[in-house]
């Protein structure tokens, strides 16, 4: 089968079943531990090591003003959950479902594997301070956003 490099369209021409016979529970397991590695490197750079809550359901949980600096929140279910003023710098985020928590306020700077479509799920205002590769998501309140986010989000 030709490879699917190189292609102008996604899925290149022939790729379809390509990804669908993929084991991604294989590819996940050879990827694992290395993001695991990352996301225990970015968190003890934290100046307090924060909670483990890997996998926990946090759904609707009170963490508003929570210092939840250098935790572990991968996989944790944080639907609705109040996340105000919260405090996720070098907090690792993966897998973490954030659909309707509200992250006002919330600093995310430093934090690992939060991605535009967790944070598109949940509500943020102007105050919500992000990581520098994560865009500000479009139905997010922008005005009074801080000028060196402004400048990364075109506001």
């Amino acid at each position: 089968m030709a490879p699917c490099t190189g292609a102008r369209t996604w899925p290149a021409p022939g790729c379809g079943a390509r990804i669908c016979a993929a084991d991604v529970g294989a590819l996940r397991a050879a990827v694992n531990p290395a993001l695991l590695r990352a996301g225990d490197l970015v968190r003890a750079c934290s100046p307090r090591r924060g909670p483990v809550h890997r996998g926990a359901d946090l759904a609707g949980a009170r963490l508003r003003g929570a210092d939840l600096r250098g935790a572990s929140l991968r996989g944790a279910l944080l639907i609705g959950a109040d996340l105000r003023d919260a405090d996720l710098r070098w907090a690792d985020l993966i897998g973490a479902d954030l659909r309707g928590a509200d992250l006002s306020g919330a600093d995310l700077r430093g934090s690992v594997y939060a991605t535009g479509t967790q944070l598109a799920a949940a509500r943020g205002d102007a105050a919500t301070r992000l990581p520098g590769a994560v865009r500000r998501p479009a139905h997010w309140a922008t005005e009074g956003t801080a000028p060196e986010e402004a400048a990364r989000t075109g506001s």
